[in-house]
């Protein structure tokens, strides 16, 4: 098995680059909040640690999957955003989970805009889908923001019942306004 390099991308405010171990501490803090309600739940550093660690394997079995986000100015750790498709999950996805103190200042929109394009345009996609907790609703309105529409409900195992929200296509996007519509 070889292991991807994990691509860094730039936005205007932020690197989104490749989950270390230093993104742990923040993690698990976001995890022992009630903040981590919507994405499973409370959990001990331990399952944090190892979460970050499957985000890393996912690059490894996928050639894709979550970037950390660091914001270009401080270097603060603010999240995650990227592109995910574990076993039992309905389609590839775009997701995000951020810091509360990057919450409404438009850094989701930033980044999950950054790696949709970098799905239609790297991977090749033709679409995506984020899964959303049917109470989030930040994340409705963020998945509302970028175009995303909602398409039905799926049951997870460990989640609950979740909203799809289906991205609009590459191909939809790039009648639309061109390719910079998505980037």
């Amino acid at each position: 098995m070889s292991f991807p390099i994990i691509p860094t991308l730039e936005t205007d405010r932020l690197i989104l680059r490749a989950p270390c171990e230093a993104d742990v501490a923040a993690e698990a803090a976001f995890f022992a909040s009630d903040r981590a309600e919507f994405v499973g739940g409370k959990m001990p550093e331990e399952q944090v640690w190892r979460m970050i660690a499957a985000f890393l394997g996912h690059w490894a079995l996928r050639g894709f999957g979550f970037w950390a986000l660091e914001d270009k100015a401080t270097g603060s750790y603010l999240g995650r955003t990227g592109l995910w498709y574990p076993a039992g999950w309905p389609e590839p996805e775009i997701g995000w989970t951020l810091m509360a103190a990057a919450e409404g200042k438009g850094v989701a929109y930033e980044a999950a805009m950054a790696a949709r394009a970098f799905a239609y345009d790297t991977l090749g996609w033709q679409t995506a889908i984020s899964l959303i907790s049917v109470d989030n609703t930040r994340s409705i309105a963020l998945a509302d923001r970028l175009g995303a529409t909602r398409e039905s409900t799926f049951e997870h195992e460990r989640l609950g019942t979740c909203f799809i929200y289906r991205h609009p296509s590459a191909m939809d996007l790039a009648q639309d306004g061109g390719m910079e519509a998505y980037a």
